[in-house]
């Protein structure tokens, strides 16, 4: 079938889209590095439908889902690697692995273009050693490699370290807003449907954007409650009120030492920069203005405090209570663990442990359920982690599971008296889900305290569900490297006293926009 423009006999004219996706949350303080090899495994890199169709619920699905829906679209799914097999549980990507997939995507392109417009998958808080913007770096080298007509569109993640840089090279950004991340695929759509309009002459993309002095860790940037729901109620309410605008706000990610670290606003407007402008300013006042209750409405527990407030409600009858280790980011800290065995805790998943050396050594030595346990397992990463906790028990099963992030690691269940189980795997799992839990084995409901290594993503599952009766956040009394306390960092590459609250007292929004793309100037 021939499919012609309204109102005429014309064909339409097909329009070509690359579809590309790199992308890390990337630790910086972390003492291993991301490397190529973390990269590859079975399903990555991927390219044309594999990397279309491998994630239909998140951002290409929603990209992929609207232009499909587009005959005379025609998408080309660039040989792209996926997230890295560590999760995120990895610090700096090395250079020779950025360079390596970049230059595999530019040849990409380069062999099966040209191309009407190009679409990212990104994150913005991937951090490379000697590459102070990776996403604005690819996309000056993407936009070098398709030219100056085509439109370059991206998604990001809100904890992306962004600013200017990237809109100076792309035409578009949409962020998602929700944390937890509701809202990736309609970010996706959003994408496809103004990048579409952009190349039939429909929007013509000008966009403003604010750095906002806020340096704010991840686990207070819930957006289920006031003040960070406020601030996401704010963007919507922009985005009503003028058809054709988008609102970014990136919360900022102050793991990833890199100097475009904090908090953003981005607006893209069709065509109208003053509007662009006036809402950016608006934005970037109204998070300034709330700055206090930013940082201070999600309350956080030392370890030892947060797990007696967990064992009181448990002494109530109010279960389950979920415990978030929210600090811990290579997954292999104990020190819950400790406290929960000093405390003689019944009934309690801990879930889990990241501890790859006695994992993989007991499954490759043919470890079975029914097996004997005894064995000290975490710790040695590094001081966060605190020392190994040996633990006396039986393997309840063993297995491969995926978390959120997708990447997939072994691992095995562990019940240790009165009725308590810990979950050891191999690297760093985000349990978000109940479901998660109950594909490995186990039956959440039946325990009276759930320990999860999450900062806000598990509240989708445990929270938003009604699962959880109470929710207890917790952090060593020592301020390692996933701490609320981030003047303990040993950042290099951002100065602190420069965002609140670590100096920074005043603020103007009073800033330039973005500079124009080369697409827009092109036009």
């Amino acid at each position: 079938m021939t499919h012609t423009e309204q109102g005429t006999d014309r064909p339409m004219k097909r329009i070509r889209v690359a579809v590309l996706h790199f992308a890390h949350e990337t630790v910086t303080f972390l003492p291993n590095d991301t490397e190529l090899s973390d990269f590859v495994y079975e399903g990555s890199p991927c390219r044309d439908d594999a990397l279309l169709d491998h994630d239909p619920g998140g951002y290409i699905g929603g990209f992929v889902a609207f232009a499909r829906e587009h005959p005379q679209v025609e998408l080309v799914g660039i040989e792209s690697p996926l997230f890295p097999k560590t999760g995120i549980g990895s610090g700096w990507v090395t250079r020779e692995a950025y360079e390596h997939f970049v230059a595999r995507m530019l040849l990409d392109l380069q062999a099966r273009g040209p191309f009407d417009g190009v679409y990212m998958a990104l994150h913005g808080a991937m951090a490379v050693r000697g590459i102070p913007r990776p996403e604005a770096e690819l996309a000056a080298r993407v936009r070098q490699q398709v030219g100056p007509r085509a439109v370059l569109a991206a998604t990001f993640d809100p904890h992306g370290n962004e600013d200017e840089r990237f809109l100076s090279a792309a035409d578009l950004a949409f962020c998602v807003k929700y944390y937890p991340h509701y809202d990736m695929h309609l970010q996706g759509e959003r994408a496809a449907h103004t990048l579409l309009r952009c190349i039939r002459g429909s929007y013509r993309p000008v966009s403003a954007c604010v750095k906002v002095p806020i340096l704010s860790p991840t686990v207070v940037q819930w957006t289920g409650a006031s003040p960070w729901m406020d601030l996401v109620q704010r963007a919507l309410t922009w985005e009503a009120r003028q058809p054709g605008v988008y609102v970014n706000v990136f919360y900022g990610f102050p793991w990833a030492d890199t100097p475009d670290a904090g908090m953003t606003i981005q607006v893209l407007s069709n065509g109208d920069q003053d509007l662009a402008n006036r809402i950016a300013r608006d934005m970037a006042d109204a998070a300034w203005r709330s700055r206090e209750a930013l940082l201070t409405s999600t309350p956080v527990h030392r370890i030892e405090d947060g797990v007696a407030r967990a064992l009181a409600e448990v002494a109530r009858g109010q279960v389950p209570v979920v415990i978030a280790d929210h600090s811990d980011r290579s997954g292999s800290a104990t020190w819950v663990l400790a406290e929960l065995l000093r405390r003689g805790a019944r009934n309690t998943l801990l879930a889990g442990i990241a501890d790859g050396e006695r994992v993989t050594a007991l499954l490759n030595g043919g470890s079975q359920p029914g097996d004997a346990f005894d064995h000290a397992i975490g710790g040695r990463v590094d001081a966060s982690a605190g020392p190994p906790v040996r633990l006396v028990g039986s393997v309840l099963a063993t297995g491969t599971a995926a978390d959120a992030t997708g990447s997939r690691a072994r691992w095995m269940s562990v019940g240790f008296g009165n009725g308590n189980v810990v979950l050891l795997s191999a690297r760093l799992m985000q349990i978000t889900e109940p479901d998660m839990l109950r594909a490995m084995g186990l039956e959440p409901e039946k325990f009276d305290l759930i320990v999860v290594k999450s900062r806000v993503h598990f509240r989708r599952g445990f929270h938003d569900s009604g699962f959880a009766r109470s929710i207890l956040l917790v952090e060593p009394a020592e301020p390692f490297l996933g701490t609320t306390r981030l003047d303990a960092l040993p950042y290099q590459h951002l100065r602190l006293a420069d965002f609140y609250p670590y100096g920074r007292e005043t603020f103007s929004a009073l800033t330039p926009p973005c500079p124009a793309p080369a697409a827009a100037s092109a036009a």
